[in-house]
């Protein structure tokens, strides 16, 4: 049964999505997709920013794929009161490489808005 004080405290997530940096080494030539979406945002101590930890498994390219577990940078603000995270790092190594990425999360709530 549905309780909605189970959920309260309940914080924000963010859509992430992206494409790795393309490894070229030893005529091996490919890259990987990523798609997920961030976990709650768990602030600082202060309260005055947060960040998001991420977790992803890349599509499966070149007969493998990549994970990645870390998190985002801080809020960025682009208006409105919305915001977005940045982050840049390596995948894990698969297949005797790894894959450098950098991607921006969307917009949290991105429909929620007021109406004029």
């Amino acid at each position: 049964m549905y309780n909605p004080s189970c959920y309260k405290d309940q914080k924000h997530v963010h859509e992430l999505t992206g494409s790795t940096k393309i490894f070229n080494e030893c005529n091996d030539c490919h890259n990987h997709r990523f798609c997920t979406v961030t976990g709650e945002a768990i602030y600082h101590k202060d309260k005055h920013d947060h960040y998001h930890e991420v977790k992803f498994r890349t599509d499966f390219s070149d007969e493998h794929f990549h994970e990645f577990c870390g998190k985002t940078s801080g809020a960025i603000e682009v208006g409105n009161g919305k915001h977005v995270h940045f982050i840049k790092n390596f995948t894990e190594e698969e297949d005797n490489h790894k894959h450098e990425f950098q991607a921006a999360t969307l917009i949290d709530s991105p429909i929620d808005f007021k109406c004029k």
